[in-house]
């Protein structure tokens, strides 16, 4: 018998057989038609008209809000995207086809942790280009803080893409007792785990983690609102904070693995 659950967010609703292939459980996020067979992240208790701003985090949140105990009734449960999957191999990393490449099942290598992260995207490798088109407000503050990889931060990455000063607003409004780690852990740290995938084997820290993000991002509304004018960075704001809190949250609270995964869209299939 599987001991993983697994749960694979799109909005094309032709991905739906594709999915099901797979052996994954297909989530439609945010409003439009849908066939039957989607789980859908708009009904009983859920946020789904934040889909725009908030990304795959309606679904977390319905799913944390409805029948919680109910869905968590695997030995792992996990989340991918209809074009980012977890590699079946943490050794031999190679693509070899959609079906032959991704996890089926938990590997053997997850027994002794109780969560898996994706692979450390790192933000010091951003582009010169990027740079002089993003980080213009950095660069005026302080011309230096691009010449050091170690000074290319989580936070000087945030403010290039989602607002300069953003994250401290939000981070101000966190509980005391992540607050200032959190802000430690951008201020510091040149990488994040991506993509707002993670796997997990425990519903008590699944539980806290979903209550400790969703209260405060509930709190972050009241700053930057929902203006669909706004740019794709800005108007997401809501999913890349959970992006950049997600590992903090796991490291600090679980014994965690690293785990690659792999960019492939389905529609292509």
């Amino acid at each position: 018998m599987k001991s993983l659950k697994m749960y694979c967010i799109s909005q094309t609703n032709s991905h739906l057989e594709k999915i099901k292939k797979l052996n994954y459980i297909p989530v439609s996020t945010g409003e439009g038609n849908f066939d039957k067979g989607w789980l859908r992240d708009n009904t009983k208790d859920h946020i789904s008209e934040k889909n725009i701003s908030y990304g795959e985090n309606t679904f977390h949140y319905w799913l944390w809000k409805n029948d919680f105990k109910e869905n968590f009734n695997a030995k792992w449960i996990g989340f991918c995207q209809y074009r980012r999957f977890w590699h079946k191999n943490n050794v031999d990393k190679e693509f070899k086809g959609l079906n032959q490449s991704i996890i089926d099942d938990a590997a053997k290598e997850w027994n002794e942790h109780e969560v898996v992260l994706g692979n450390e995207y790192y933000v010091n490798n951003t582009k010169l280009s990027k740079i002089f088109k993003h980080g213009k407000k950095q660069l005026i503050k302080n011309p230096f803080v691009f010449l050091s990889k170690k000074k290319m931060t989580i936070k000087v990455h945030f403010d290039m893409y989602h607002g300069f000063g953003n994250l401290d607003k939000a981070i101000d409004l966190l509980d005391k007792e992540n607050r200032e780690d959190f802000r430690n852990f951008v201020n510091s740290e040149c990488s994040f785990n991506p993509f707002n995938m993670f796997i997990c084997s425990s519903p008590e820290i699944l539980n806290s983690y979903y209550s400790s993000l969703f209260l405060w991002l509930k709190r972050c509304e009241e700053i930057f609102g929902f203006d669909k004018k706004k740019s794709y960075g800005l108007l997401r704001i809501y999913a890349f904070l959970a992006e950049r809190y997600l590992g903090y949250w796991f490291k600090k609270n679980s014994n965690y693995i690293l785990w690659p995964i792999i960019q492939f869209d389905i529609s292509n299939v």
